[in-house]
């Protein structure tokens, strides 16, 4: 992989060697999944719940992003979301979810500039 994508992937929190490890270190096959990211509608989902204090729903979409995350091993976006997920369990929010919420889309849109860059 070259090296200018290699550093916008790590811009984007991306750790590599364990994303090429999830797919079996074939490069084109993990830029085709991080360029699909940008059109997952976990995020949106998540969006929309939180703006209509639906913490179930918020929830739902929480985990479903977290798991997206993970398997393309969006390292600090997935850390947050895991915490997210965690302060929305049982359809609960609050305030930190709510503070916690604005971290994930200060991450989100991090992520999301760098991989339209691929």
């Amino acid at each position: 992989m070259e090296d200018s994508r290699k550093e916008t992937l790590l811009r984007a929190g991306v750790n590599l060697d364990e994303a090429l490890e999830r797919f079996m270190g074939n490069e084109e096959l993990l830029l085709r999944f991080l360029k699909k990211f940008t059109n997952d509608p976990s995020y949106q989902s998540l969006s929309k719940a939180m703006n209509e204090e639906n913490y179930k729903e918020a929830f739902e979409a929480a985990h479903a992003l977290k798991g997206v995350c993970g398997n393309l091993s969006i390292s600090r976006l997935f850390e947050l979301v895991c915490k997210e997920v965690e302060l929305l369990r049982g359809g609960n929010g609050g305030e930190e979810a709510k503070q916690c919420y604005l971290e994930v889309v200060a991450e989100y849109e991090k992520v999301i500039a760098e991989l339209e860059k691929l």
